[in-house]
């Protein structure tokens, strides 16, 4: 099984990029160095220098793995909270179209 390459736009990029460097600065304000942060997130030094980048091939629970360290880990439930939008479709009770079911050839 081949696998899909990932395709990451510029502006998640960067959105990727400032949640890197605002976990190291967080990191640097407590003081604590890479090593100490990756030994107790339980994952390797070039994992938390990615996570510090914002590379998007770091698995989201190491991300997390970090913020409980820096005791951030509450900061995470702060995704998608204010969904302005999904609430204003479901105000308007716009609903997605279902799929329709697929249908049986009885022929053979």
């Amino acid at each position: 099984m081949t696998k899909k390459k990932i395709i990451i736009l510029p502006k998640t990029r960067r959105i990727l990029a400032e949640m890197g460097e605002n976990i190291k600065l967080a990191r640097l304000r407590r003081k604590l160095s890479s090593e100490q942060v990756a030994e107790r997130a339980n994952i390797s030094r070039p994992t938390l220098s990615s996570i510090e980048k914002g590379k998007p091939t770091v698995s989201i629970g190491s991300y997390l793995l970090v913020l409980q360290v820096l005791g951030l880990e509450k900061d995470f439930l702060l995704i998608a909270k204010d969904d302005k939008l999904g609430r204003k479709l479901q105000d308007a009770n716009i609903t997605i179209n279902k799929r329709a079911t697929k249908r049986i050839d009885n022929n053979g």
